[in-house]
């Protein structure tokens, strides 16, 4: 897996969380995220926290499912 294959896959998919990307991968998050900051220090990605994600307040759930990202151009 390379920031390229990684590209190819949000492009397909123009939103995916970490964890999405990490399963298909089939890789650790922590493997993933340096590649997608690649991608967002060039401003063809952008990262959403957790306003896409769960809203329930509770700070229980994986902070992997929660983080989603988001292919610009």
């Amino acid at each position: 897996m390379t920031p390229i294959d990684i590209k190819k896959y949000l492009i397909e998919r123009k939103l995916a969380t970490l964890q999405d990307i990490a399963t298909h991968f089939r890789t650790e998050t922590g493997t993933i995220v340096p590649m997608v900051d690649l991608w967002i220090n060039k401003g063809k990605v952008k990262k959403h926290d957790d306003s896409l994600g769960c809203q329930k307040g509770c700070c229980q759930c994986n902070p992997a499912t929660i983080v989603t990202y988001e292919w610009l151009s």
